[in-house]
């Protein structure tokens, strides 16, 4: 297959006649059972028609992803999110008013009218209304509703641009809409609305703190289901592993000049074994780092910072053939609590924990000690 590329570069304002038509065309493509990558406000989604049982099979086929692992259905319109739920609560309409358009979906009982194929198999649906302009225009051209993961190999970090898209979906489906790097840089959080209270199935830059100011309650499901317990998932991401570059990942808990010594140690043994090490750090204690490759992920103090390179510099690791990458790890609180639940996920949780450092609180983690 022959995989078209359009470029948008007023993303984010008024689109030129020639990229409204590239829209169209996008839009004509699902509307025949196609699939489209196209760019969010969190990471580029791999859009079909959420509707079509058949757009919902290419879509795992592309990805190469278990069929049991529910799509999201992305709306343009709230009031389009009435065919496709059998019951709206009023939980629903106040995240809706508070959060919508934006980097958050909703877990709710699906209508007849959804195919078991976009659900994973569930009787639940999950629904989100971006925030990004292109992806709304893209939604109302293909009839309303496009089931759209994220648009990257199943298991491989998300893409955060339209390069990484390519990288492994070029071949696989029938366009690409390049709209230059995404804002947020982690995929929405997911929050299950038919249980109560409700509960955050995968953190993201909606956080539970703003959560809780709205619907007063909100529980967090912090654990992984296990691979082998034979449950359904029921959001996407919650039952296999993500993100994941092809080197091996080590979390690194403890103070900063700890961190330094111990990654340095490891890269010093990986270097004598023949292997390529990494390092993902933070500003204030990059220069201490002495792996092969240097990566810095951001300021301490600016965690959207961090959010939104994560995933670009697990990819740039794969670039550069790295083997061994170790991180620092984050605090747990706010948008922490979903860069966490990345790299957690990315490192199938192998955690070393450095001596002299509390124990984070709330994660499910091998945890190693040096």
């Amino acid at each position: 297959m022959e995989t078209i590329r359009i470029k948008i570069k007023s993303a984010l304002g008024e689109l030129s006649c020639e990229e409204e038509q590239g829209l169209r065309q996008a839009g004509e493509l699902i509307k025949k059972g196609g699939l489209v990558a196209f760019p969010t406000e969190t990471v580029y989604g791999l859009g079909g028609d959420a509707l079509n049982p058949d757009s919902s099979r290419k879509i795992y086929a592309a990805k190469g992803r278990p069929s049991d692992n529910p799509l999201i259905i992305h709306i343009s319109r709230f009031a389009d999110i009435h065919r496709i739920v059998d019951q709206l609560p009023e939980a629903a309409v106040k995240i809706a008013d508070a959060f919508w358009p934006g980097p958050l979906t909703m877990i709710l009982p699906k209508a007849d009218i959804v195919p078991r194929e976009t659900t994973g198999g569930l009787r639940t649906v999950a629904v989100r209304f971006p925030s990004h302009p292109v992806a709304r225009k893209l939604i109302a051209y293909s009839g309303g509703y496009i089931a759209a993961p994220s648009a990257n190999l199943s298991g491989k970090p998300s893409p955060t641009s339209a390069k990484y898209v390519c990288e492994d979906m070029d071949g696989r489906i029938d366009m690409i809409i390049d709209g230059g790097e995404v804002g947020i840089g982690l995929e929405s959080t997911i929050i299950d609305l038919t249980v109560e209270p409700p509960r955050i199935l995968r953190p993201g830059y909606v956080t539970q703190e703003m959560l809780d100011r709205v619907l007063g309650k909100v529980d967090i499901d912090v654990t992984i289901i296990d691979p082998d317990s034979g449950q359904a998932p029921k959001a996407p991401g919650m039952k296999y592993r993500h993100y994941a570059p092809k080197g091996s990942l080590t979390i690194v808990e403890g103070a900063a000049e700890q961190t330094a010594a111990y990654i340095n140690e490891m890269a010093a043994a990986d270097r004598a074994a023949g292997r390529k090490s990494g390092v993902i750090g933070t500003t204030e204690v990059l220069e201490q780092y002495r792996t092969d490759v240097v990566k810095c992920i951001g300021s301490r103090g600016d965690e959207e910072e961090i959010a939104r390179n994560l995933f670009t510099v697990l990819r740039q690791m794969d670039d550069e053939g790295v083997e061994s990458i170790y991180s620092e790890s984050f605090s747990e609180k706010g948008l922490g609590q979903a860069i966490m639940n990345r790299l957690l996920k990315a490192a199938g949780h192998r955690v070393v924990h450095l001596p002299g450092r509390p124990n984070a609180q709330g994660w499910n983690r091998n945890r190693m000690e040096p």
